[in-house]
């Protein structure tokens, strides 16, 4: 982990705290829910790595807690443990019909600062999550396919290091963030969200001495959410 890194995370932390932090009209109200959904994925690669979509699914749990509202904004935090599926796809161009997919499996927990506007209790809420995320790789597969045999003499840039090679770092963290809106009932609160993660750490080493010098995860997904109040 980079000391800029440490630096970016340290600083989201105090802004989490911060934003649930202020004197406001106190609130106490203790929510749990899931959500489910598809995400595209990808891996920023230096040297370059061409990429098409690639899918995945995710889903998870999560708690919410809600301290207080200041003006209108309606403040909190919110823990949540998920699977997701990330990865990438090669976009092979070199004439030799081949494809490749790397699937990686990730548990993730992001710890957000929640900020809602809107309707309380009954009625439309929308929200902004934002916060630092910690995941753990649990198990990866390589999928090649086309045609036969397997040709990498004309791979472009020749990044062929990829193939084959383990992922060294299963631990990943970076920064996540949501917008979404939530229909309140009282029958729970229904909702529809679009979270995108960045990250900062790396799937391999980045030293001198190895090939990569960045080869970091990001992924946008689109989930459908349920919760509701305990009190």
């Amino acid at each position: 982990m980079t000391k800029r890194s440490i630096a970016i995370i340290f600083a989201l932390a105090i802004a989490t705290f911060t934003a649930t932090a202020q004197v406001g009209d106190p609130r106490n109200t203790l929510s749990i829910g899931g959500s489910a959904g598809m995400g595209t994925s990808s891996v920023s690669f230096i040297p370059t790595i061409k990429q098409t979509t690639s899918l995945g699914p995710t889903f998870g749990v999560s708690v919410r807690h809600i301290s207080e509202k200041y003006f209108f904004l309606i403040c909190g935090l919110q823990l949540e443990l998920n699977y997701a599926q990330r990865g990438w796809t090669e976009l092979i161009e070199d004439g030799s019909g081949n494809e490749y997919t790397r699937v990686l499996n990730y548990i993730e927990m992001p710890f957000l600062a929640h900020l809602g506007f809107g309707r309380e209790f009954r009625g439309f809420q929308g929200h902004l999550n934002l916060g630092p995320q910690v995941g753990f790789l649990l198990s990866e597969k390589e999928i090649y396919g086309g045609k036969e045999p397997w040709d990498i003499s004309n791979r472009p840039n020749q990044v062929t290091e990829q193939y084959g090679k383990a992922i060294e770092n299963k631990l990943d963290y970076g920064i996540t963030a949501s917008l979404g809106i939530e229909m309140r009932t009282g029958s729970g609160n229904f909702g529809l969200e679009g979270r995108y993660y960045f990250g900062l750490g790396n799937i391999y080493g980045i030293t001198k001495k190895d090939y990569f010098g960045r080869c970091a995860n990001s992924t946008i997904s689109v989930r459908a959410t349920y919760s509701f109040n305990l009190f």
